[in-house]
């Protein structure tokens, strides 16, 4: 794979970073007046020393941490990823042993002191913003999607600093942050698959209070932990009658050793991240939050985190994809001269970047209304301030509703065109790239899971569908947030055009009464959305960048909504034809 720093070598990338981002009200949303900072300054606390005091300090530590975990990423990570693949996981009885590479480089991470990137400074971790973290598994992801998966695990911790009594956060949290503890999610059984409220592992508590899980769970990453370091496991289980669906089941924490890893899967892909079966039977757990709450409140919350993960994972195997085929196609010469310069070959280059930017506008996007409203969630637990108090912040309610739409799309949207990019990465090199002589191969088999877990995209598609219909009404959350957004930048009539595509589209869908052609033509709706959106998103960035980078995301910008345009029409055709179709019949 390309040598470089995966953050500073990203054009696209840095733009964001330096003019696209409004890094005033992040920051204003993540350090609340620099608490942390000024904690420090009176307790001395040594978790809290980085802590930045002003807005200048604050983007610059986010900055050098992007700059050191980009440098390990392109210099350390991928120049270890095809052996690492090719190494791959060994499994037996219950151990599984990774590639010797792999722990090297975790290594290598952890004394750089860029592990817990998902952890709040006052438990140990590093304190970012979600856009940050975003950028961050972004970069880390083009280097190796499986390796970032590891990292993410060692993060997740949010669950438990969220919902987790003080007790249990002191307890488990710092161990995270110092690379003592991994951490997995139990959801899935062989037998129920999306369809969490069936699940049938069972939890009960004893005479002595302590609740035991019996039970089998399957594609659970790192319950096995990572090279002797244990895993603690968070698990849904039934606490109520079998009959009594989500609201019987509870969330608890479960450490590795008090379950059994039967087996790994063999995958196409991502072959260093160890997908488990793991065997509950009678395995002691610690209750998180409420009982009867495990999926609604708990899980749903753990899985929009890990949703707007795999986005940022697709998006940095995506950018693998596209920088691997941009190189390949400037250095492999057929008829006199480099294939770069055969129009076919062109026209797929300007189509991935194009595709490229898009999925980075919307994935950022995402990570910052979750900014915008979770840290005065968060913020508010520490300062003793209750959640009701803190639920009525109108501002609070309004990004947190949009978040809960944003990270399903942008997960649907950029896993699917990852996919796409990937696929003509490969192409690009031609039957070298069938090849395993040829990173993007690995890159082609690594990208094909991220658009089936966390909810495959037709799951999204279903998490979508309400949010954007009942958000397009007149006085709609969406439609607001749009017109607030175009309302900063001069609107080209391009955009004003399949803006009114769009309301169209939505208003012709709602007028349907059949519930099964609803459910048909929802993806339609969905992927209108998410095009509308790219496609503001792109233009608005036109105005914010630097002055000589304008131009050239001027065209991307115009391209990108001409693509766009097409697809709102033939959306708008699926459904004007499937109505008749239901009329005639």
């Amino acid at each position: 794979m390309i040598s470089n720093n995966y953050f500073s070598d990203n054009e696209d990338l840095k733009d964001h970073f330096d003019s696209l981002t409004n890094w005033n009200e992040v920051i204003e949303a993540y350090e609340e007046n620099f608490s942390d900072f000024a904690e420090y300054q009176k307790s001395n606390k040594e978790e809290l020393a980085f802590a930045p005091g002003n807005y200048e300090d604050a983007i610059e530590y986010y900055r050098q941490t992007l700059e050191g975990a980009g440098d390990i990423a392109g210099k350390d990570i991928s120049q270890v990823a095809k052996a690492m693949d090719e190494v791959g996981l060994k499994y037996k009885d219950g151990t599984v042993t990774f590639p010797k590479e792999m722990v090297e480089v975790v290594e290598k991470i952890k004394s750089a002191g860029l592990l817990p990137y998902g952890i709040h400074r006052h438990y140990g971790g590093l304190g970012l913003p979600s856009i940050v973290q975003s950028m961050l598994s972004e970069t880390v992801s083009r280097a190796d999607g499986g390796l970032a998966i590891t990292l993410g695990c060692m993060n997740l911790a949010e669950t438990v600093e969220r919902f987790g009594t003080d007790e249990m956060i002191h307890e488990f949290v710092p161990k995270m942050a110092a690379g003592e503890l991994c951490g997995a999610m139990a959801l899935t059984e062989p037998n129920y698959g999306s369809d969490l409220p069936n699940l049938q592992t069972k939890a009960v508590k004893g005479e002595d209070g302590v609740w035991k899980i019996t039970g089998t769970k399957r594609f659970i990453t790192h319950a096995c932990g990572f090279a002797g370091i244990p895993s603690i496991i968070l698990t849904l289980a039934r606490t109520g009658s079998t009959t009594s669906g989500a609201r019987g089941l509870s969330f608890f924490l479960v450490h590795s050793k008090d379950v059994f890893v039967a087996s790994i899967e063999k995958k196409m892909g991502l072959h260093c991240s160890p997908t488990c079966e793991v065997v509950f039977e009678n395995s002691p757990g610690i209750l998180i939050g409420e009982e009867g709450k495990g999926l609604v409140k708990y899980s749903m919350a753990m899985m929009n985190q890990a949703r707007l993960n795999i986005a940022a994972q697709a998006m940095g195997i995506a950018t693998a994809g596209f920088m691997e085929a941009k190189k390949y196609a400037s250095e492999r010469v057929q008829f006199g001269k480099p294939i770069e310069q055969i129009s076919a070959v062109k026209k797929m280059l300007d189509r991935m970047e194009r595709e490229v930017s898009g999925m980075r506008c919307i994935l950022y996007e995402a990570s910052r209304a979750v900014d915008l409203y979770r840290w005065k969630e968060e913020r508010g637990k520490m300062n003793g301030i209750s959640e009701k108090e803190i639920r009525k912040d109108e501002s609070f309610k309004k990004w947190e509703k949009l978040a809960g739409l944003f990270t399903p799309l942008s997960k649907y949207y950029i896993t699917e065109l990852a996919n796409a990019v990937a696929y003509d990465a490969l192409q690009i090199h031609g039957g070298s790239g069938y090849t395993e002589d040829y990173d993007v191969a690995r890159i082609y088999r690594d990208v094909r899971i991220t658009n089936i877990y966390e909810g495959t995209t037709q799951l999204q598609t279903v998490a979508c569908i309400g949010g954007i219909v009942s958000g397009m009404s007149e006085t709609g959350i969406l439609r607001a947030y749009f017109q607030e957004e175009m309302s900063q930048f001069a609107v080209s009539s391009d955009l004003k055009e399949i803006w009114t595509k769009f309301e169209t589209v939505v208003r012709e869908f709602t007028e349907i009464q059949a519930t099964t052609l609803r459910e048909e033509l929802s993806f339609e709706v969905v992927e209108s959305a998410a095009r509308f959106m790219v496609s503001m998103l792109l233009e608005r960035n036109i105005g914010r960048a630097k002055v000589d980078r304008r131009e050239k995301r001027k065209l991307i910008s115009e391209s990108y909504i001409l693509d766009s345009s097409a697809i709102l029409d033939s959306n708008l055709t699926k459904i004007r034809g499937k109505k008749k179709i239901l009329i005639h019949a």
